[in-house]
């Protein structure tokens, strides 16, 4: 076993980034850790990167793009980098200058250019690129913690300074998909001491924090070798939620500490070579500074949580569920909701029970950080499997411009627009591209897509209108499957979203706010499904069964806002990969 995770002795640079595959405890962990070092003396300041932040609900607190004091913690403070919001900011400050110097006109041009889905990602990055290089922030805190996206969205943000300076070294025509490059140019500097920060092991560390399960190690592992392959070199592990002592009767318990044993075992290369650190698995919701501030000490579960929960046998099955998109006549579902929840199981279940019903259907998923092939395994027949690779639909995009402009442009011309396609926004563009056309696919297939977690899935879904603007603006026509898209993701007959949660506060409260936006874009979601319910397992173990009552009120809660359309899946001793173990799923006899 490795050495419990303690803040005090294992943080000591100033800047201190939490990472992972989502729903590992990123969030929690972060948090805790901020807490302690403040309450040591420490002046801490904690930023959440996730466009999905759930800072707020952990601290109960409202928060913005700027710090905010904790109440209860007198050296802490929180902000949240909204990337709308800090859009917003951008361009109004890029702008401002201009104002009654240039024509209305010419304003209104720029303001235009500036509402693209570029500008949100170099809004957001520019806020993120201040708080490592801002001396004077830097000077009154001693530790700044980035509570980061999930590992996908992550690298991306943490590979931007190279790519930016990079992109601004080699352009030569003074122009960007943002406009004018004079705004960019004048940052050149700021991006590469936030290369030189990030990549100085005196100044930064990265905590990769995993659950000991086979996918977040893998997605740790493969965050570890990319990051160091920026530069990032200073990298810990730290395992959550570790079940150390259990009771062997229970069935859950003993195929829980199994799942564990066997995942830590079989621990990818790139870890083993890591300082490794774990937390013990916490019978309660990591909410509230009480808990925050034992999350990092093994606590004795309570004495009343032996016996098993009682969950109402009438809830609805995964079939019940899987029934009703048939009979509706579905043609694309969504699974959706914050990271760790097992989108991509649920996802992978639902195509699978269709598919035994005899229809055509195509999975997939636009989620980087996603391990669809695990989950469903190689030897699946009946049902066609993609991914969204950001990688290859930006090389394939690129190909697609040039060749389009090839004859009507001059030389200098062509080589202004390939400078123009090497922008680190062009890959938005190409992976947005590729999304609409996975759902153009419904036409033929019944399409099930196993999405980003929630801030990006928004972010995409959100954008739809300026994604046409970008796409028109640099190859010049926007294909039939854009164009179609945000009818048909709006059309009730045609598309549905299922929600997946676990019990929890915090992916509740996600899942929620996702229900909200999805709502305002006009976008139908029907099914709620709760997944990986220790509740609903029956188990008696002290620490599982702590957790199991802890879910009672936010399984209460998500069966009053889905008014009858929500379904519970047990936690299940066995982990769900390959065909058959999701065909009994899908028929809710697994067992």
């Amino acid at each position: 076993m490795s050495t419990l995770f303690d803040p005090l002795t294992m943080l000591r640079t100033p800047y201190l980034f939490f990472t992972g595959k989502g729903g590992v405890g990123k969030t929690s962990t972060a948090c805790a850790a901020a807490v302690v070092l403040a309450d040591s003396g420490k002046r801490v300041l904690l930023v959440s990167t996730d466009p999905a932040s759930n800072l707020q609900d952990v601290f109960s607190t409202q928060l913005s793009n700027h710090p905010t004091p904790i109440e209860g913690v007198p050296n802490l403070f929180a902000a949240n980098l909204d990337p709308e919001t800090a859009a917003e900011e951008y361009k109004v400050k890029v702008v401002a200058p201009y104002r009654g110097v240039l024509p209305d006109s010419v304003l209104a041009s720029m303001e235009e250019q500036l509402s693209g889905a570029c500008t949100v990602e170099i809004a957001a990055f520019d806020e993120f690129t201040t708080l490592l290089t801002n001396d004077q922030l830097k000077s009154q805190f001693d530790h700044i913690l980035f509570d980061t996206a999930p590992t996908g969205h992550t690298l991306r943000l943490l590979q931007l300074p190279s790519a930016w300076s990079g992109f601004l070294d080699d352009s030569t025509h003074g122009a960007s998909c943002l406009g004018p490059l004079a705004g960019l140019e004048a940052k050149k500097s700021l991006y590469h001491e936030a290369v030189q920060s990030l990549s100085d092991g005196t100044q930064t560390t990265l905590i990769l924090v995993s659950r000991p399960e086979q996918s977040p190690l893998l997605e740790a592992a493969r965050a570890s070798s990319e990051l160091k392959g920026t530069g990032v070199e200073n990298q810990l592990l730290v395992i959550n939620g570790i079940l150390s002592s259990y009771f062997i009767e229970d069935a859950v318990a003993k195929g829980f500490v199994d799942r564990q044993q066997k995942a830590l075992t079989q621990m990818p290369a790139e870890l083993q070579s890591l300082e490794s650190y774990h937390i013990p698995l916490a019978p309660f919701n990591v909410t509230g500074l009480e808990n925050l501030r034992a999350f990092f000490v093994p606590v004795r579960a309570n004495a009343d949580h032996l016996h098993p929960v009682e969950v109402d046998a009438a809830i609805p099955s995964l079939e019940s569920l899987i029934s009703d998109v048939e009979t509706d006549g579905i043609r694309v579902i969504f699974t959706m909701g914050k990271g760790g929840v097992g989108k991509t199981t649920v996802a992978s279940a639902i195509a699978v029970g269709l598919a035994e019903r005899g229809h055509r259907v195509h999975l997939s998923t636009t989620d980087p950080a996603a391990h669809l092939e695990y989950v469903i395994g190689d030897n699946c027949d009946q049902i066609t499997v993609s991914r969204v690779d950001p990688k290859v639909e930006l090389e394939k995009y690129q190909q697609e411009v040039i060749s389009q402009n090839a004859d009507s442009l001059d030389d200098e011309g062509l080589a202004f627009l390939e400078e123009d396609l090497r922008s680190p926004c062009t890959e938005e563009i190409a992976v947005f591209r590729a999304f609409a056309d996975l759902v153009e696919r419904s036409e033929e297939e019944i399409v099930v897509i196993d999405t980003a977690p929630t801030g990006h899935t928004l972010l995409l879904l959100d954008a739809t209108q300026e994604y046409h603007k970008e796409i028109a603006r640099s190859s010049g026509t926007v294909p039939d499957s854009v164009q179609h898209l945000l009818p048909r993701l709006r059309d009730p007959k045609e598309t549905s979203v299922v929600i997946v949660t676990l019990a929890e506060a915090t992916p509740v409260y996600e899942a929620s706010r996702l229900e909200k936006d999805l709502k305002r874009a006009g976008i139908p979601t029907k099914w709620w499904a709760i997944n990986q319910s220790f509740a609903a397992a029956g188990t008696t173990d002290p620490v599982l069964s702590g957790r199991a009552h802890a879910e009672l009120e936010w399984i209460q809660k998500v069966l009053h806002k889905a008014e009858g359309h929500a379904i519970i899946i047990p936690w299940e001793p066995v982990e769900v990969t390959g065909y058959e173990q999701l065909k009994r799923l899908s028929a809710s006899i697994l067992k």
